[in-house]
């Protein structure tokens, strides 16, 4: 478990038993993104997402992708822009659903452009700088034949001989093999058929536990993600089932990917204020298997992949905990309107996330003045959403309102369930100190 270190104050882990890390949803909370590509490399974990931020809002015509990475899932680094649609001298607009590979100490991006054609990027390094790896697309309606309606939503899957191939196309999934170069194409575009589907769409992608090769896939718009399995990566497939249900945009792209001996899937959604159909945000959740090598259909859930923790008032007893809008005390249980994450924020801050609702502990209004309510509200990224978790003793910590400078606190030191939390100024007292511990313990 590794300490949270708060603009100079230090929350042990050791002490507190609550891990720090964890994805809260969604992964990004201050930029517009989607089309996930995750992918593991040198341990940390990539996103490679197109940038719904700088889109127009009436359709998806961004003309850049960008990366993030982390390595405990919770702090993600911003790499910004890694390539444009003007670095590809032939291709005009639409930087849309990217993939990534590595092979031989090189990265590799699969870029889809003007509905029409898939580039290819390469570069020493996973964040760049990426430059134009052919000089003309890799994939070309105009050029090749069985392209399909739309060479878009590219994913690139290594097996275990060393043999790479490519996944795309929206209607009718299509695979080519790649070439050692990952940057040219070995025999022909073939049709990938899927024995028993009712409907393929897009967002084709593949991914191997064992001897078996589950291929997933969006039905439609909307679409659920549905998969399928075969003995080869060519297939045919056997469709199988449900991986995820609906999001709440009509587009629906995942990935799909290990990390730490666990599975996830990474999608994107309306997440954030202000989103929608052309403003869409990415979360994660986690994927399970069952004994016969199925999936379980994913949980979708507001506040991410956790591990979460709780918070309980020293004087009471009582556990912090949610009803509606508000924050109050309750007697402990086993609800996750009672474990919260924390993740930090730049300058040492950090937000406190409920599992339940996946909304933020906030001041409200932004009131700096005693006995303002504390309540959650969805996340936003203001200062009343931050605060400092502050050490007090031992086994206590106190949240120090970044706002306003005011503690957390049960107000008048009730020690009834239901009483409702404030922000007061900061003494010390029981009453604003609270014990934090890992779920379950």
């Amino acid at each position: 478990m590794r300490a949270l270190v708060v603009t100079g104050l230090v929350v042990a882990s050791a002490l507190t038993g609550v891990q720090q890390a964890g994805a809260a949803n969604p992964v990004i909370a201050d930029r517009f993104v989607a089309d996930p590509s995750a992918h593991v490399f040198n341990g940390r974990m990539y996103l490679y997402l197109t940038d719904d931020e700088t889109n127009s809002g009436t359709y998806w015509d961004s003309r850049s992708w960008r990366s993030y990475s982390s390595a405990n899932l919770a702090d993600w680094s911003d790499h910004g822009d890694v390539f444009s649609v003007s670095g590809f001298s032939w291709a005009s607009q639409y930087a849309w659903a990217p993939e990534a590979a590595e092979r031989n100490g090189r990265y590799y991006l699969y870029l889809p452009v003007d509905r029409t054609k898939i580039g290819v990027a390469t570069s020493a390094s996973p964040t760049g700088p990426f430059t134009d790896a052919r000089g003309n697309p890799l994939v070309d309606k105009a050029r090749d034949t069985n392209v399909g309606d739309e060479p878009i939503d590219p994913m690139v899957f290594t097996d275990g001989d060393g043999q790479s191939y490519l996944y795309f196309g929206t209607r009718k999934p299509k695979v080519v093999r790649l070439g050692a170069d990952m940057t040219s194409t070995s025999g022909p575009i073939t049709d990938i058929t899927v024995n028993g589907a009712t409907q393929y769409g897009e967002a084709p992608y593949l991914h191997k536990v064992g001897d078996t090769y589950y291929f997933s896939y969006s039905t439609g718009w909307p679409g659920q993600i549905h998969y399928a399995t075969a003995s080869s990566p060519m297939g045919p497939f056997t469709y199988r089932g449900v991986v995820l249900d609906y999001v709440n945009v009509s587009t629906n792209h995942h990935s799909i990917v290990q990390y730490k001996g666990e599975w996830y899937v990474v999608y994107h959604k309306n997440a954030r204020p202000g989103g929608g159909e052309y403003k869409r945000s990415v979360v994660m959740d986690r994927l399970y298997y069952n004994a016969d090598g199925t999936i379980r259909q994913v949980v979708q859930t507001a506040g991410g992949v956790g591990p979460f923790g709780t918070f309980t008032a020293e004087h009471s007893g009582l556990r912090l905990d949610t009803s509606g809008s508000a924050v109050q005390q309750a007697p402990p249980s086993d609800a996750q309107s009672q474990q919260w994450q924390i993740r930090t924020r730049a300058g040492g801050y950090a937000e406190v996330i409920n599992r339940a609702s996946g909304s933020c502990l906030d001041v409200s209004g932004g009131a700096l003045t005693d006995g303002a309510n504390v309540l959650q509200w969805q996340c936003h990224g203001g200062t009343n959403q931050q605060w400092t978790v502050r050490q007090t003793d031992s086994t206590t910590v106190s949240l120090v309102n970044r706002a306003s400078g005011k503690c957390l606190d049960v107000a008048n030191a009730s020690e009834a369930g239901g009483a409702k939390l404030i922000q007061w100024s900061c003494t010390g007292g029981a009453n604003q100190r609270w014990r934090q511990a890992a779920v379950g313990s």
